[in-house]
């Protein structure tokens, strides 16, 4: 049933009559949210790569203030915006390119560390430290710190549904879609393990070097304190790694290309959340809907919801406001995208187990009678999992005001508020996902279709 709506039209369709459209009210503002928070982690943790590379080229001696990290994260955010309008028709190929250029900086990486050592570079760290070493950075019991170290597979294997918010813009999307979501999961899972293995082999085994680099990483104390572990300080702040084995020059290169790769996953979750909120506001869910749920065409550009790309835009930059307040604040820009798109995957395949049995017809793609059901229940576990995961204080028990974790806060509002708001005044105007082109304009466009075909 491909749509842009997605997750919140399948909740719909699959639900008991009585849940039908509170559910997928829910889930449609959990998912909106989300990946609005996405926007805010990506691009946050962008402009902190782009001003790093700033403070390696000038040796150091220059650390952007949150100031100015926010002012670099409006840029990359307006930026996204503007690609996301007027580049529409390049989009395929300006993802495909950035799908080669992931896949070609895992394989330098593989290549460069390792052999590209110096004088004053670590030794390659045996098998036993890279795949055995545990360094507990918490006060919790190291099996729970075990268990947060899922937070960053969490965090990064995520946004998988962006294909699904485009499906109405692409070809045989009943088996591109899911194809999609296999392939970018299962890549991001092996080309994940390998570039963390390569780059565990070369880091310093002092963890406290890399946390303590001299080159103006925010992000890099931001994230370690709260979201815990080596592997979340590797996938987004490697550039002391890099410095270390390959020296000034070397990182400079290496992280332009990571930089890069990271530029263009920003992209790619604009349009997924301009996609979802509008479909959620062409089904009048959304303040504004009737303004937001337009499309527009000028000049060479296809139509697009231009109005909507500007929308999630501008809320995305209010959101990131909480960066300039302190630590905790900006923490909160990674939960909204982590335990908000959690709940909107979980529910609609909770829905289609529990209550749409006889609705669920099977489509192009399908994982049989044997699997499907089991694989079904598999993701509502794992995704119970990492919804409460995510909750918890990550430093330890004992956390102080700055080291709490308000994701609870966070994202409990915002599904609360949405119930709410939907009790108080959309219950009487939401009725789920609404055909908006009559069964008479739709026979005569595939008639027309079919002619020219």
């Amino acid at each position: 049933m491909p749509t842009a709506g997605g997750l919140y039209f399948w909740t719909h369709y699959y639900s008991a009559e009585k849940w039908k459209n509170p559910l997928s009210f829910v889930v449609g503002y959990s998912n909106t949210i989300g990946l609005v928070g996405g926007i805010c982690s990506i691009d946050y943790g962008f402009a902190n790569m782009l001003l790093s590379l700033i403070s390696i080229a000038r040796n150091g001696e220059w650390t952007a203030s949150n100031p100015v990290i926010y002012g670099t994260f409006v840029g990359t955010v307006a930026a996204h915006a503007f690609i996301a309008i007027f580049f529409a028709r390049v989009m395929p190929k300006i993802q495909t390119a950035c799908i080669y250029l992931n896949i070609g900086l895992v394989i330098a990486t593989c290549i460069a560390l390792p052999i590209g050592k110096h004088e004053n570079s670590p030794p390659v760290n045996s098998g036993a430290y890279v795949f055995g070493q545990v360094d507990n950075l918490t006060t919790w019991p190291a099996g729970w710190a075990f268990m947060l170290a899922w937070l960053s597979p969490i965090w990064t294997i995520g946004a998988f549904d962006s294909c699904v918010h485009m499906s109405e813009e692409a070809t045989h999307a009943t088996r591109a879609v899911p194809l999609g979501i296999i392939l970018s999961t299962g890549l991001c899972g092996i080309l994940g393990f390998v570039s963390l293995a390569v780059m565990v082999s070369s880091m310093d085994h002092n963890i406290e070097n890399i946390l303590g680099s001299k080159f103006g990483q925010p992000m890099a104390q931001v994230v370690t304190s709260t979201w815990l572990g080596v592997v979340f300080l590797l996938t987004h702040s490697p550039f002391q790694i890099y410095y270390d084995a390959l020296g000034k020059n070397g990182a400079l290169g290496f992280m332009a290309v990571v930089a890069s790769v990271q530029f263009f996953m920003g992209l790619s979750i604009v349009l997924a959340a301009s996609r979802q909120s509008w479909a959620f506001s062409r089904d009048g869910a959304l303040p504004f809907s009737s303004f937001f749920r337009q499309v527009s065409q000028f000049g060479l550009m296809r139509y697009q919801p231009v109005r909507m790309v500007c929308g999630v835009a501008f809320l995305a930059m209010v959101i990131g406001l909480l960066s300039l307040i302190d630590e905790a604040a900006s923490n909160a820009l990674f939960s909204l995208a982590v335990a908000g798109n959690d709940l909107a995957w979980l529910t609609p395949i909770l829905a289609r187990l529990v209550w749409g049995n006889e609705k669920f017809v099977p489509g192009d793609f399908y994982t049989g009678k044997y699997l499907s059901k089991p694989i079904g229940w598999i993701a509502v576990i794992y995704l119970v999992f990492a919804i409460v995961l995510c909750m918890f204080p990550t430093g330890g028990p004992d956390p102080s005001p700055q080291d709490m974790n308000y994701t609870i806060v966070i994202n409990g509002a915002l599904w609360i508020g949405a119930l709410v708001y939907y009790v108080v005044y959309a219950k009487k105007n939401y009725k789920g996902p609404q055909t908006t082109i009559a069964p008479e304009d739709e026979g005569k466009r595939i008639k027309e279709e079919g002619d020219a075909y």
